[in-house]
């Protein structure tokens, strides 16, 4: 049996079924479930998902929604950009397409954040395009199954997989492109994982080349390591009457678009960044340091917390907000500095009058 038709058999009977964005042609959920699970954890994904489609449940509602409406519904997925990316979307569709998803993977792939392997999957999903996807987990199965070897991420190697995923399709005129695609992310997830393949329950395993070389650690061929380096910074946590400080970050960079708490060199004294903003610290405590790793290097935080008198904040070229700890709850906060606040309003150092040591 050729190499398709054993994925989309194994998925019928092994596959997933009962994902919250399966089982539909409505191409806005399939788009949205594409998006939010690129570089992220099914489990994850599946409760923004479905917190984010209850809020905008049409492209038409994304797009009518300001990018400070969306951001909210994003926080802690991480990978802003991708956020960014599906408004811009949303309102392109919108007002280039008159509100309907392009009708294959070719324009689709126009579209702002979506490449085309997502605009693939995407056609497959929605309009039973036979169009292949080349995600990560699919590279990993294509390089081990075939024996590719390369780096994937190089242009040379993934042109190979991409034309031993075309010659897949086109092997079976009459393939099911649902089955087959949800059978491919089904097998790269579960099965052919990156750590501990399970190749006894592979329904490819009889003529895959890593498993009859014993290469299964050594397909796909690791990409070269390169040192992550490392920054430091200092987070203040502002205090007045119960309410924290909080800043806008830049649309473009790390953490954009997002609320976050002012900054400083880490070795620096804090009562200097506190004076800075036009205001006066009246205790300050310093925190348990934390780590927080992006894509390109690693953030070390050293948070304060500082309780601060009545003041005039100076102006700043990003917004600035004072928050009290049930609108906390409603802003949109980078995972690691929610955790922080979060963690400072269950034990009430947040609260007014609220007694901490003094450093």
């Amino acid at each position: 049996m050729q190499f398709a038709l054993r994925i989309t058999t194994w998925q019928a009977a092994h596959g997933r079924h009962a994902l919250p964005w399966q089982n539909t042609r409505d191409p806005y959920r399939i788009w949205l479930s594409e998006i939010m699970l690129q570089q992220t954890q099914v489990a994850t994904v599946i409760p923004y998902y479905e917190r984010f489609l209850a809020r905008f449940p049409t492209v038409q509602a994304l797009a009518a929604a300001t990018q400070e409406e969306v951001m909210p519904y994003w926080a802690g997925l991480g990978y802003y950009a991708r956020a960014r990316n599906l408004h811009r979307c949303a309102q392109e569709i919108v007002a280039q397409w008159q509100g309907a998803f392009p009708p294959d993977a070719e324009h689709i792939a126009t579209l702002p954040g979506i490449g085309p392997s997502t605009a693939a999957a995407i056609a497959a999903f929605a309009y039973g395009e036979r169009s292949p996807i080349m995600d990560g987990n699919v590279k990993r199965v294509f390089a081990r199954h075939f024996g590719v070897e390369g780096d994937p991420t190089r242009r040379e190697v993934e042109q190979r997989l991409w034309a031993l995923a075309h010659a897949q399709v086109e092997a079976v005129p009459a393939l099911d492109m649902q089955a087959y695609t949800q059978g491919l992310m089904d097998l790269g997830a579960t099965l052919c994982t990156r750590g501990k393949p399970d190749c006894g329950r592979c329904p490819v395993a009889e003529t895959c080349t890593a498993r009859a070389e014993g290469r299964q650690q050594e397909l796909p061929t690791p990409k070269a390591r390169k040192t992550v380096p490392e920054r430091t910074t200092a987070m203040l946590v502002l205090l007045h009457e119960g309410r924290v400080l909080l800043t806008q970050r830049p649309q473009s960079g790390i953490w954009g678009g997002l609320w976050t708490l002012p900054e400083c060199d880490a070795d620096s004294d804090p009562r200097a960044a506190v004076a800075a903003l036009g205001l006066r610290a009246t205790s300050q405590v310093e925190l348990a340091a934390f780590s927080h790793t992006f894509t390109h290097f690693r953030l070390h935080v050293r948070p304060w917390l500082i309780e601060v008198e009545a003041g005039t904040l100076q102006e700043a070229a990003q917004p600035q907000a004072w928050v009290d700890s049930a609108g906390l709850a409603a802003q949109a906060l980078p995972a690691p500095v929610r955790k922080l606040l979060d963690g400072l309003v269950a034990a009430g150092l947040t609260e007014p009058q609220a007694e901490f040591a003094l450093k």
